[in-house]
């Protein structure tokens, strides 16, 4: 029989946040399974992370009581799981929570039977009646008492749940309309509808940052001229950049606006939104030239790798929604503060720059900065954010989640390989090549991925889709950023493993989220849907779409294939859900422009490089170096000693073009 708390050794920060709590709580391993089996209780699974807001409320109010600890450990098993590291679990058991009770979140409490079917699931529970909800310590003595005496009841209701989520545990079913320019110009129709031209954004609050949405209706833009495209893109990206979700001060994103006009954030910062915004302002500033957007992209790369870089030269996960319990601690700010560390004059400036009132904008006269409109000083505004960015550093700071996670540092690497190749800035290039050779090191074993890591540790997790996907495409966005035949290889040494153990073989184009190997749960995940992150089904085909154009013909057409098979599988979603499917649409978008590779023949990187990368629109593969180093590369030599670029579509290529401005005439045709 297990007992005491078992989470002080574990590799996750958020366990760890709770290894001092008086709940015995254990990690989701086979010995904590068979000891429900053995003491015949249901098990009280407690799902999570370390940024939380709300997580960390029901910690204070009920895991910290010796009292409801008490209850807990008596008739329960209490595993507590960090959804981040497993988010196999999370995925199941969410899926249980929303088909009961018709929503979903964190903290997520589940209570499960010994075999692990859940019959009985929420969020958040009160320590105290509230609202017509019974307190937590009621709940657990009512589910307690059904157990020992309506066993029965406990039974039917977790097989009824099993049932239904197995009948929704399918793939994506076969569409009728191919994945062409029509479908694409419905799908972004159906998107601009939704559009908040007002305030930016899509649909009312609370308004999360729509990165891939956004990066797919530029790439659309890209590809049609479309002007309704690019000022709908242009209304978002300047909303969220000047409202108080992104930090003016310190750079970055938090993970979504309260409010429908981007003002207050919930202001934990995750890894996995700052790096597909870096990589959508990044494409933005490109496109248009935006100054706004060339700061945020520059900004936001710079809090990454000052504030979310680890000692080995990966990315943490996020940093805390609190501050010592509180929201907004670090970050809010009174005209009286300002002045405090200004002086008066500035104080007064920056308090009407950053319209900071007495009224306030978020709680207690206190209000988050934001910058409605462009300093008329530029020199006064950098000096004013460097004192505030300094004062800011001496209060209390969130805490940080160093867990490294496989996919998010794959995000990190190629919007910073990525942008740093467009925007040349190579101390960003670096920085991806150091964190991939990192992840490499610690998270490969033998062409199989771990989830995360902490501290160089490896986690038990395994990885799943997600992290195949996303580092395949970092991989190949690192080939196409250093020329270095390693990232090749590995990128298709990722993608044959992914596609030996995700692949679902009877529905080619679809794709579980876990492996074939992987511990068998209720039901099999999988979930082809765009959310907070690309799904790993469409990050997948995305790097099957990239790779098809660097590898031999042979694996070059059975990748295309298999991206193929995944873009039509994905026509349902962009008919029918597209603001569900901002990655697919991203994928989409660079499959029907052609696709679009860029090959640039020469010894050492040149001007002809430097434009390929500036200006090609997004999704374009591009290769440089050797003639050898690529197959796009292979009859395509220097003329007559001179560096060359052969802009090619479908695999069919155009003349040498041999100064910049036939490059950027030849991208634009």
């Amino acid at each position: 029989m297990l007992g005491a708390n078992a989470l002080g050794d574990s590799t996750s920060p958020y366990l760890r946040q709770h290894a001092d709590n008086p709940v015995h709580w254990q990690q989701w391993t086979a010995e904590a399974l068979n000891s429900a089996r053995e003491r015949d209780v249901p098990i009280l699974l407690s799902i999570g992370y370390s940024a939380c807001h709300w997580c960390h409320v029901m910690a204070h109010e009920s895991f910290e009581d010796e009292a409801t600890a008490a209850v807990m450990n008596e008739h329960f098993v209490c595993i507590k799981v960090d959804r981040e590291e497993r988010p196999d679990l999370d995925a199941v058991y969410m899926n249980a929570t929303v088909a009961m009770t018709g929503q979903g979140g964190w903290p997520m409490t589940c209570f499960l039977t010994p075999d692990t079917e859940p019959f009985y699931c929420g969020t958040y529970f009160p320590p105290r009646p509230r609202a017509g909800s019974p307190s937590f310590t009621q709940l657990l003595e009512a589910i307690a008492d059904t157990w020992a005496t309506r066993r029965t009841e406990v039974f039917d209701a977790s097989a009824a749940v099993v049932t239904a989520l197995k009948q929704n545990s399918g793939g994506l079913p076969s569409s009728e309309r191919p994945v062409d320019a029509d479908l694409l110009a419905d799908a972004v129709a159906s998107v601009l509808r939704d559009e908040d031209v007002d305030r930016g954004g899509f649909g009312g609050a609370p308004k999360f940052p729509p990165g891939p949405l956004l990066e797919g209706l530029l790439r659309h833009h890209e590809r049609t001229g479309s002007a309704a495209v690019l000022a709908t893109v242009q209304r978002t990206a300047s909303a969220m950049a000047r409202g108080g979700m992104y930090d003016q001060i310190g750079g970055g994103f938090a993970r979504y606006s309260v409010d429908d006009e981007w003002v207050v954030p919930h202001f934990e910062k995750m890894l996995y939104d700052n790096a597909l915004l870096l990589r959508f302002y990044g494409h933005f500033a490109r496109v248009t030239g935006d100054a706004t957007a060339l700061r945020v992209a520059t900004a936001t790369a710079e809090f990454m790798l000052r504030e979310l870089r680890t000692e080995k030269g990966c990315f943490a996960s996020a940093l805390d929604a609190d501050t010592d319990g509180v929201e907004g601690l670090t970050y809010a700010w009174t005209p009286e503060q300002l002045i405090d560390v200004l002086g008066f004059e500035d104080g007064v400036w920056a308090a009407g720059l950053f319209v900071v009132d007495s009224s306030g904008t978020f709680e207690a006269g206190m209000s988050v900065l934001q910058l409605p409109e462009d300093p008329d000083d530029a020199e006064r505004y950098e000096r004013v954010c460097a004192t505030l960015k300094q004062a800011r550093d001496r209060r209390p700071q969130p805490g940080r989640d160093d867990k490294v996670v496989t996919a998010w540092n794959g995000l990190a690497i190629t919007a910073l390989a990525e942008v740093g190749s467009g925007l040349g800035r190579t101390e960003w290039v670096d920085a991806a090549v150091e964190c991939a050779e990192q992840l490499f090191a610690t998270h490969d074993e033998g062409g199989r991925l771990r989830r995360a890591s902490l501290g160089g540790r490896v986690g038990d997790a395994p990885g799943v889709l997600e992290d195949y996907a996303a580092l395949a495409v970092a991989s190949s966005t690192l080939f196409q950023a250093t020329g270095d035949v390693v990232w090749s290889t590995r990128a298709q040494t990722i993608l044959d493993n992914a596609i030996a153990h995700f692949a679902d073989t009877n529905n080619p184009g679809s794709w579980f989220d876990t492996a074939d190997d992987a511990e068998m749960l209720v039901t099999r995940p999988r979930d082809p849907l765009d959310n907070a992150t690309p799904s790993g089904a469409s990050t997948i085909t995305e790097a099957l779409l990239t790779a098809e154009a660097l590898v031999t013909p042979a694996d070059s057409a059975r990748y295309g294939e298999l991206a193929a098979a995944g873009l039509a599988r994905a026509a349902v979603v962009l008919e029918r859900a597209p603001r569900s499917a901002g990655h697919w649409l991203a994928v989409a978008e660079a499959s029907v422009r052609g696709p679009l590779q860029v090959a640039v023949s020469l010894d050492a990187p040149g001007s002809l490089l430097d434009v390929a990368r500036r200006y090609a629109p997004g999704g374009t593969t591009i290769v440089a170096g050797v003639v050898d180093s690529s197959p796009l590369l292979v009859d395509r030599p220097t003329v007559e000693g001179r560096e060359a670029a052969y802009v090619c579509r479908g695999f069919v290529c155009d003349r040498p073009v041999m100064t910049e401005d036939e490059l950027r005439e030849a991208l634009r045709r």
